[in-house]
């Protein structure tokens, strides 16, 4: 096998990047960030119910740059991770399919980092920038390997290339991404290997899914690769066999995932329960009222619905932004991290997510009930799709096992 292939990485480490929140761009991503959401959520009921590839929404991310900005921060370029969770919580408030679009992008970049050595790293987070690519895929944790199951994807060494083939289930922009990322088992060594393949290579196929329940524009579905050559730049690095090997920063990247998402679940409280106060607002009488009742802004009743609501949307949020500080915190440039520490971490963000998800649905379910308007069904099913693959009780026992015995199993 040639030397540029080798399996062997050195352990991650974080280029030296800008400083966090003080970025003179901020307030301009932001602002642009506003003017996106502003234009998804003028017809987001209607794509939500055509349901299809997201190839309208992926060139309205473009062309307002938001791609290109949502990478790790380095020397004039990138997003610090507050900003970008902000921007992708922004976008999911007006349609949390393209946020989670946006988000599995940027998070998807910190992978590169997370896997990647400190020599490799920033050449694909400049072709990031420069050419603003839109990532899709899906990097398993070491925990996700079923045992005695098959590896999903190989890497069989041809010389100073590999071939990759097999399938992997992509949760977004399958049809429109640039980019994949994705893991694989080196066929001779057995090691994990981190690959990015661009989109447009010959034997590379996508099959969009259909019928979803929710984040219908999302555009999840299945990415094939039949002997697709992976040149040894491709290959970000090594994923560790295990939790014992991995060290401290590569052990952030299952956190950032959920965190990142747990935005999208946040975006979607904002997003149902301003569009509930708004229909509400502009209705002389409630469906549920009889003709005398009051009007809604003297209704008791629904004052105590809303503030019920509002109650659990602030809750949400200052439980995920507390999670978000403190990995921004193990993010920034300069950071020392201790063995303990993304466990610490990780039983935060699945806090944040355990607290986000009961909201989200409980909130999007009562909506329905205080305003009858076609499409505000859209938020409980987006809602439900999102936060199917984590149950609330995984969750719990997780922080529980992370309280009892300073552990947390992903």
């Amino acid at each position: 096998m040639s030397t540029a292939l080798s399996c062997e990485a050195p352990s991650p480490t974080p280029e030296v990047s800008l400083p966090p929140i003080d970025s003179p761009g901020r307030p301009l991503l932001l602002r642009t960030a506003r003017e996106v959401a502003d234009d998804l959520a003028a017809d987001a009921v209607d794509r939500d119910h055509a349901g299809k590839p997201p190839v309208d929404e992926a060139g309205r991310l473009r062309d307002a740059g938001l791609p290109a900005a949502l990478t790790p921060p380095g020397r004039g370029r990138g997003t610090d991770w507050r900003t970008g969770c902000a921007v992708i919580q922004e976008v999911a408030a007006a349609d949390s399919a393209v946020g989670e679009l946006l988000a599995r992008h940027y998070v998807h970049g910190w992978d590169v980092r997370f896997y990647g050595s400190a020599d490799r790293a920033p050449a694909p987070e400049r072709t990031a920038v420069h050419g603003g690519p839109l990532w899709a895929g899906a990097v398993h944790a070491s925990t996700a390997d079923p045992v005695g199951a098959g590896p999903e994807l190989t890497l069989t060494p041809t010389g100073a290339a590999y071939l990759l083939h097999g399938t992997r289930a992509v949760d977004t922009a399958v049809t429109v991404a640039d980019q994949f990322l994705v893991d694989a088992v080196c066929t001779v060594t057995g090691d994990v290997l981190l690959v990015r393949v661009p989109a447009d290579r010959p034997g590379v196929s996508v099959e969009p899914a259909t019928d979803r329940l929710g984040q219908r524009v999302a555009g999840a579905g299945t990415v094939a690769f039949d002997g697709v050559p992976v040149d040894a730049p491709q290959v970000i690095g090594v994923r560790p066999p295990d939790e014992e090997a991995t060290p401290p920063f590569t052990a952030l990247a299952p956190s950032a995932l959920r965190l990142a998402l747990a935005h999208v679940g946040l975006g979607i409280l904002h997003g149902a329960l301003a569009e509930a106060r708004d229909l509400s607002r502009n209705t002389p009488h409630h469906r549920t009222h009889h003709p005398a009742a009051l009007p809604p802004a003297e209704d008791p009743d629904l004052l105590l619905a809303f503030g019920e609501l509002a109650s659990a949307t602030h809750t949400a949020t200052a439980v995920v932004e507390r999670a978000t500080d403190t990995l921004a915190a193990a993010l920034a440039p300069g950071a020392v991290l201790d063995g303990d520490q993304p466990a610490d971490i990780a039983a935060l963000v699945a806090t944040a997510e355990s607290v986000t998800t009961r909201a989200a649905l409980q909130l999007t379910a009562r909506v329905l009930e205080l305003a009858d308007t076609p499409g505000l069904d859209r938020h409980w099913r987006n809602a439900r799709t999102l936060t199917a693959h984590r149950s609330p009780a995984h969750l719990l026992r997780g922080i529980g096992d992370h309280y009892l015995n300073t552990a947390y199993r992903h």
